[in-house]
């Protein structure tokens, strides 16, 4: 098959989606199929490169085809609507590709829509988060769950979400302008989670419903290091682990970022009696909190191998978001090493963890049972044994060898339905 990937985040950025892009278009050209990438161009980053067998085009924007527009060569974010200089390129694409099937991720799927035209190719589309009908793509609504969208209800959301009325505005229309198109060129749905297959048929689709014939998958994102596969802690990786403490830690993974829970686990934290370190490993955003214990052992922008191997030393992980989080990559990655997590009971962390299985769920924002389910892990090294034994276990599911099949075999209905 030939393969079109077009997804808003790729590498050498960090981040789940950009790692799960490359993983998975490296998966497929090992299996032997002609894969291209179609992503954002970032500022200093050639317009083509090609790595593992598979190409990877970076597509401009509008807003970065003058050189005086370009302000610096920070990651770059795709409109929530058609961008027509996008378009173009992605026309251009597609012809001189000619793919059977197009799977697409994120804003950068309403670009697709539009620049497929009459096209017929089979059109794969992955829900990583709520996106295509949230404008903040959290579907959060002052910090708690949202009932789901309604125009005005969104348009305020937006405004505080991105700091004023006219990008509030711009990102609600483009959202609420692009679902339809979006839903009549898609032949495939494919979910990270049950939970986001629920509230995407219900939300994108409408009170009608999606088209008796849309090809539905869950998927869950991927890892590619193995269970149980040892993890290199030589040179930079070392490097990391020199600066981690000696005794079994805490850990949290992810964006410094106040949806992911951050200041409930510091006020969960302060209130434990002489608790184990807590180490936190991610990326600065613009709305981490103001302050982080100041016992706490941060890294920023850390290497992936480097995240593994600090895992394989972690006491257990805690992943408290605020957001229905869709799936949680990191809450797979500590499965993947064998340590219980404590995640949330909304989204996608319910498929993973499980109820009392693979660790421990807790309501978004309750620093009481936060509290609480540390301190039972902290104390009960029986009862992190039997989470891990049973983190590691579902944690296959997770695995490359697993998941990119079910990939390889979802493209394989879509082009037959489409």
């Amino acid at each position: 098959m030939r393969i079109l990937i077009v997804t808003d985040h790729y590498p050498p950025f960090i981040g789940g989606a950009h790692c799960q892009a490359r993983l998975l278009a490296a998966g497929m050209a090992e299996r032997g199929h002609d894969v291209a990438v179609a992503t954002t161009w970032h500022g200093g980053l050639p317009p083509l490169d090609w790595e593992e067998h598979v190409t990877v085009h970076r597509l401009r924007q509008l807003r970065t085809v003058a050189r005086r527009l370009i302000r610096n060569e920070d990651q770059r974010h795709q409109p929530p609507f058609p961008d027509p200089v996008t378009i173009a390129g992605l026309r251009r694409l597609i012809s001189g590709f000619e793919p059977d099937v197009i799977h697409a991720y994120g804003w950068l799927a309403f670009s697709v829509a539009a620049a497929m035209g009459r096209k017929r190719i089979p059109l794969l589309i992955s829900a990583r988060d709520y996106g295509y009908f949230c404008a903040n793509r959290t579907l959060l609504r002052k910090g708690e769950p949202c009932s789901g969208p309604a125009p005005v209800k969104c348009a305020t959301c937006a405004s505080d979400y991105y700091g004023g009325v006219p990008k509030g505005l711009a990102a609600t229309f483009g959202v609420y302008a692009c679902r339809p198109l979006l839903a009549r060129k898609m032949t495939g749905l494919h979910s990270v989670s049950s939970f986001v297959d629920d509230v995407t048929i219900r939300y994108l689709f409408g009170p009608g419903g999606p088209p008796e014939d849309l090809l539905r998958v869950v998927i869950p994102s991927f890892q590619d290091v193995a269970p149980d596969e040892p993890v290199d802690s030589s040179g930079e990786v070392g490097a990391y682990m020199e600066r981690l403490p000696s005794e079994p830690f805490i850990l949290y993974v992810g964006a410094f970022r106040k949806v992911k829970g951050l200041e409930t686990l510091f006020e969960a934290y302060k209130r434990l009696q002489s608790p184990p370190p807590l180490v936190l490993m991610g990326t600065y955003e613009r709305d981490s909190p103001g302050g982080f214990p100041e016992d706490a052992v941060v890294l920023t922008d850390v290497p992936h191998r480097a995240v593994m191997a600090a895992w394989d030393r972690a006491m257990f992980g805690v992943m408290p978001s605020l957001w229905p989080e869709p799936f949680g990559a990191t809450v797979a990655e500590a499965m993947n090493r064998g340590k219980p997590v404590i995640g949330t009971t909304l989204g996608g962390h319910v498929d993973m963890i499980g109820e009392d299985e693979a660790g421990m769920l807790v309501p978004q924002g309750d620093v009481g049972a936060l509290e609480a389910a540390m301190r039972d892990l902290i104390g009960d090294p029986e009862r992190r044994g039997r989470y891990g034994k049973a983190a590691s276990e579902k944690a296959r599911t997770f695995a490359a060898t697993s998941v990119i099949p079910r990939f390889e075999q979802a493209y394989r209905d879509v082009l037959e339905a489409g």
